[in-house]
């Protein structure tokens, strides 16, 4: 790496030999190997973590088999010649089965400590001070992974460590020093993680520390543990175990995040740890953390646990019965890391199948897996494989055979469980792809998506609204039918008037506004009618007069036959313009115009709308869903209803009412419901009734809305800012789950609901 020419003088050094400056990187500059690191990172992008991993200038391959090997070493000498980069030859090694890398030595079992670093530890001379204790745990804490009770292994030395600790060297300090040297010459091997599976972790508290154990497969990825603090000593021991949660999850947090894992604990009140309601600001701080991750927390008694607890208070030495073994089967006993397990225990297992072996165990009888099978050993289907038991795989995904039962599991548990979020068909295809594979794949997912009621209840359509437009016919003559509308709300008149009746005729387009009472019945409507529909009021006559694109003339004209008489238009009709067959004629051609206008326009009309409009039909019996909303104005702080259902049902189809609604037969609770209903406001169910989840939970209103009202408060705390704290409460709403409970302002839930407080 070449160094700008500007910035060269910024490197110079004087020697006796003169003055020197650099013109390349050397390590030995301010962020050198930051840089070098970061440029070897970008050569390699590719392939890092894949089959390589740079650390500075160290370059470690890896390749599951000779073939992939030669293959991935090719493309790193080549990488390496493209970027000007060179290798000293006698400093490379080729083609090994254990590499010593970091201080770790890797091999196809997994990772051990290095022997040398080993070595290094074991010739330990017993500290003298601080500073010398303070480097032996530096070397001896770099593998603390491969050592279980480090930490309380540890405790006499670093004990004395603190401040204003005199030091005493005593016999517990050497025999947590010989203990360390022992354990480190004695590490197990530690297998690599996968991250394509699951995680166990085994949690213990106690008031010496926290400890936890990683597994895969049975097998230990890594130890952990740490010394409690001066603090944490006071706690209870709920929040003592909880701790130890919380410190495998952030020490692991590299692998548990996105991966899904089991946590094993000896406390049992742990289980309901996510539905507890009453939880201190400590818990609450805790569970925010412990959401992040797809975990369950299972319930591991002490007795049962034979997996090495990082902090066990138990000796192997001690049998169930209380009785003492002779020390030397003890000293093989802990060398080999067994244990003793009494019968009941074993009582306690159960053995399950896994998805996989259920998967293999159908393929054995399924007739299309065989017929797979022998196009593949005759070469016909050259990307499908066996593995050694036997199971067909296509480009490493798993052959599912043709077994509802086992299709069905797979699709459940990645759409309906609580570890999936209700994915639509193309997401959940593109997931379950890199897994599986069998016919008709993505057809099932979409069948399987679109009959999900959560979906449909919750989930907004994406199509086009359904219904296409069905115009009005149009009428033959003026004012032989009519639309009419109310505008309702308006300040009161001195008369006491408070509303409009608007009536048009449907041919002419002439409108007329009566002014009415917002309690007016039917009688006096029609009394009003007769009484001012010949009338024609300034703001009628300002409207009737003007142009009306869809007529292609005003609505007086298209009426009267005539433009009226304005102080534009001031030529006063005759006599013989008002009298005779010729005005009659007029009439009738102006009244064909207008109609001939009208059915351009509506044609103009239906042709926009339904380019945003799809055909929908239904027939007698069909199972439909039913739209509803609910009543705006809910204040939330962070959602405003996202989460409520949608539709409702799913409900029968009685019989059709016209072209494009539909009558419903409706429960008794919804009564007080018209029961017919527009084409768009209705979803089609795939699902038989009997499946479906009654929601009669939901307060529909006799307009299909339904009002969202808090049931109480769950828990107080405050938000700062720079200045104030704001009280808050978390509130949870009619038709939701605790899960979907939102914090609200206190000052506002008091002003809105001052019942949810009661006599405060």
């Amino acid at each position: 790496m070449r160094i700008r020419e500007s910035d060269i003088p910024k490197t110079a050094f004087v020697t006796r030999y003169g003055h020197h400056e650099f013109t390349v990187v050397s390590f030995g500059l301010t962020n050198a190997p930051a840089y070098f690191m970061n440029m070897m990172n970008m050569i390699f992008m590719k392939e890092l973590d894949q089959c390589v991993v740079v650390f500075i200038d160290d370059i470690l391959i890896f390749s599951k088999t000779r073939e992939e090997h030669e293959q991935h070493l090719r493309i790193v000498l080549e990488k390496l010649r493209e970027n000007q980069l060179y290798g000293k030859f006698s400093k490379c090694e080729f083609w090994l089965e254990k590499v010593a890398f970091l201080g770790h030595v890797l091999t196809a079992e997994g990772v051990s400590v290095d022997p040398e670093k080993v070595e290094a530890v074991s010739n330990w001379k017993t500290p003298r001070n601080a500073t010398e204790i303070r480097s032996f745990l530096g070397l001896a804490g770099y593998y603390r992974r491969f050592m279980e009770n480090f930490s309380k292994i540890a405790k006499p030395m670093t004990g004395l460590l603190k401040n204003n600790t005199p030091y005493e060297w005593d016999d517990k300090c050497e025999v947590s020093f010989q203990l360390l040297k022992e354990k480190l010459t004695t590490a197990p091997v530690l297998t690599l993680p996968d991250l394509h599976k699951d995680f166990v972790v085994y949690c213990d508290a106690s008031r010496q520390g926290l400890g936890c154990v990683l597994m895969q497969d049975n097998k230990v990825v890594s130890y952990a543990s740490r010394q409690l603090r001066a603090h944490e000593e006071n706690y209870p021991t709920h929040d003592l175990e909880l701790a130890a949660v919380v410190h495998a999850l952030k020490i692991w947090r590299h692998y548990l995040m996105g991966n899904k894992c089991k946590i094993y604990t000896d406390h049992k009140s742990l289980k309901y740890i996510f539905t507890q309601t009453e939880l201190n600001m400590r818990q609450r701080r805790w569970l925010e953390l412990i959401k992040d991750y797809e975990l369950e927390i299972h319930y591991h008694p002490g007795k049962a646990n034979v997996v090495a607890d990082a902090l066990s208070r138990k000796s192997y030495c001690n049998l169930l019965t209380g009785e003492k073994l002779p020390a030397e089967l003890c000293a093989e006993m802990e060398q080999l890391r067994l244990d003793f397990v009494s019968t009941e225990q074993l009582n306690e297992l159960r053995v399950h199948c896994n998805l996989e072996d259920q998967i293999r165990q159908a393929q054995k009888t399924c007739p299309s897996i065989a017929e797979l099978k022998v196009g593949m050993e005759e070469g016909l289907l050259p990307d499908f494989r066996k593995d050694q038991l036997g199971t067909l795989w296509l480009k490493g995904r798993l052959c599912v055979p043709l077994n509802k039962d086992i299709r069905d599991s797979i699709l459940t548990e990645a759409h309906c469980t609580k570890y999936s979020i209700h994915p639509g068909s193309t997401k959940m295809y593109q997931d379950l792809k890199k897994l599986f594979w069998w016919r008709r794949m993505k057809r099932d997912i979409a069948e399987f998506v679109a009959r999900c009621d959560v979906c449909n209840r919750v989930k907004a359509e994406k199509q086009r609204p359904a219904g296409l437009l069905k115009p009005l016919e149009i009428p033959m003559w003026k004012w032989e039918k009519i639309t009419m509308d109310f505008i309702v709300g308006l300040p009161r008149s001195p008369k006491g008037n408070d509303s409009i009746w608007v009536i048009v005729d449907r041919l002419t387009k002439s409108a007329h506004f009566i002014p009415v009472k917002a309690n007016y019945n039917a009688s006096r409507l029609a009394e009003l009618y007769i009484q001012n529909i010949l009338s024609l009021p300034f703001a009628e006559f300002s409207y009737n007069n003007s142009y009306q694109a869809s007529i292609g003339m005003s609505p007086f004209q298209a009426l009267y036959g005539r433009q009226c008489r304005t102080p534009l238009m001031w030529e006063e009709a005759g006599e013989r313009q008002f009298f005779g067959p010729a005005m009659f004629m007029e009439a009738a051609e102006n009244v064909a115009k207008v109609r001939e206008n009208l059915r351009i326009a509506q044609s103009r009309q239906k042709s926009y709308a339904d380019k945003r409009r799809r055909e929908l039909a239904f027939d007698e019996g069909e199972y439909v869903y039913l739209k509803v909303s609910p009543l705006r104005g809910t204040k939330r702080f962070r959602t405003r209803g996202k989460l409520a259902p949608r539709y409702i049902g799913p409900f029968r189809i009685k019989q059709k009412v016209g072209d494009l609604a539909y009558e419903l037969e409706l429960p008794e609770h919804l009564s007080g419901v018209h029961p017919v209903f527009h084409v768009s406001q209705l979803r089609k169910c795939l699902r038989l009734p009997e499946e479906q989840i009654s929601l009669e939970a939901v307060d529909l209103q006799d307009n299909l809305e339904y009002l969202e009202y808090p049931v109480q408060i769950l828990e107080r705390a405050e938000k700062g800012t720079r200045r104030t704290r704001i009280p808050v409460c978390k509130v949870l709403w009619s038709n939701h789950s605790e899960r979907e409970a939102t914090w609200e302002k206190e000052s506002e839930l008091r002003e809105m609901y001052p019942h949810l407080f009661g006599n405060e």
